[in-house]
Order: C-alpha cells, then structure tokens, then sequence
C-alpha cells in the first residue's frame, strides 16, 4: 500500500468521522427530548445523567478522530 493510498484512507476516514460527530451533535441540540426518549426506554436513567454521559461521549469521540484520524492524516501529508 502507497502512502497516497493511506493519505486517501485517513482523509475519508476523517471526514466521514467528523460528519457522524456532526449528526451526533445537531440531533442533541436540535432535539434533546427525542434522543432522551428513545435512550431511556432501553435504560432506565436520569435526565441529567443522560446529558453527562452523551456529552462526555460526544468529546471523547471528537477526540479519538482527533488522534486516530486527523493526525496520522497529517503525518502522512508531511511524509509526502
């Protein structure tokens, strides 16, 4: 495998990474009940809870697109 091909890879990777982190984000602040309604059936939990643990989701994923998308994306664009 060249490293135009892994540019290529971790290029998509990013952006299709970063537009469910998108579609993560504008269903939370465009409708916080719906998702809150839909989780809660399945889990017995509270509101506030909730919003703890989609936020610290929502960051921990930006992070790992971060590390394991972006950066190794942008070690290759030097590389070449």
């Amino acid at each position: 495998m060249d490293i135009h091909t892994l540019m290529s890879f971790f290029m998509w990777c990013t952006i299709i990474n970063f537009g469910i982190l998108l579609f993560l984000t504008l269903v939370y602040m465009l409708m916080p009940n719906l998702a809150y309604r839909l989780q809660s059936r399945w889990i017995p939990i509270s509101r506030e809870t909730f919003d703890i643990i989609f936020y610290s989701f929502i960051g921990f994923f930006k992070v790992v697109v971060l590390v394991f998308n972006l950066v190794p994306w942008l070690a290759l664009r030097i590389m070449a």
